[in-house]
């Protein structure tokens, strides 16, 4: 009995003090991990963060916080964690190395829906692929085309390339290039052109729209005609002054060529 009083005692004085030591550290990690959670789900609430990126980032910072808890515990008892450490790291690059695709994919997911280059609702080109994004996921974002074919693509690929975000402005504008004879009136044509944008409302006044002559063509002497639009407007008002052009320039008698290429023919003296 003097014996095992005697071993208890050594015990509870050499170890004691650091199980409670350790319990201290595991509590007050739990804590801390408790509050980073919290505190990074607050701030990407108020940035809004996709709901899912916001739990996923709360949820690691917690992990890493309770690890550094757990390893900082066993530290207390003289084990080395270095080899913990170490263990842990040619682990994770070792899934990294495996799954750098599907990692490269995620980051760019996770870039995505922090930096909001695009929205759910905007219509994109990017990767080689254009529709209106449907599902902004953290490995894909769904695409549906003008015709609706749903196009999945990597997040990885179409953050790495350029994004144009046709639908990022409220306003478009719309550039055509058209043509006319060389034997037409060039200031008939322009009148004619700044008449039709004149008397459609859904063309804007501000930014001016622009008419100018801009090439001496093969075929035709050629107009640019550039007005700007409310971004809704955009093919409409495009289709309809296509269809205007050539209604109102048959009616005033403005030619719109098309290619040709002319000929001319050498006669020689008789063969010998």
């Amino acid at each position: 009995m003097e014996d095992a009083s005697s071993q208890l005692s050594i015990f509870v004085t050499t170890y004691g003090l650091k199980i409670i030591g350790a319990i201290i550290i595991l509590i007050l990690g739990r804590v801390v991990a408790g509050v980073g959670r919290k505190f990074v789900r607050r701030i990407l609430k108020k940035s809004k963060v996709d709901p899912s990126i916001t739990s996923f980032l709360g949820s690691l910072t917690y992990t890493l916080a309770l690890t550094f808890a757990v390893l900082a515990a066993l530290a207390k008892f003289g084990i080395q964690t270095a080899s913990f450490v170490a263990v842990l790291g040619a682990a994770a690059f070792a899934m990294g190395f495996a799954l750098q695709g599907s990692l490269a994919n995620f980051a760019a997911g996770v870039l995505i829906l922090v930096l909001r280059p695009f929205k759910v609702g905007d219509y994109i080109m990017g990767a080689g692929q254009a529709g209106t994004v449907k599902e902004i996921q953290l490995f894909t974002t769904v695409l549906a085309t003008s015709d609706n074919i749903k196009i999945i693509v990597p997040n990885g690929k179409l953050f790495g390339d350029t994004i144009k975000n046709v639908s990022a402005y409220d306003t478009r504008r719309i550039d055509m290039v058209v043509g006319i004879g060389y034997t037409s009136d060039i200031q008939k044509a322009y009148d004619l052109l700044m008449g039709m944008i004149k008397e459609d409302s859904r063309i804007l006044s501000d930014p001016a729209p622009q008419i100018a002559v801009s090439e001496l063509a093969d075929s035709s002497v050629n107009f640019v005609v550039r007005p700007w639009v409310n971004r809704g407007d955009y093919w409409s008002v495009k289709c309809d002054l296509t269809r205007q052009i050539k209604e109102s320039f048959d009616e005033n008698g403005i030619e719109i060529p098309f290619p040709q290429q002319a000929i001319h023919m050498m006669t020689t003296g008789a063969a010998e």
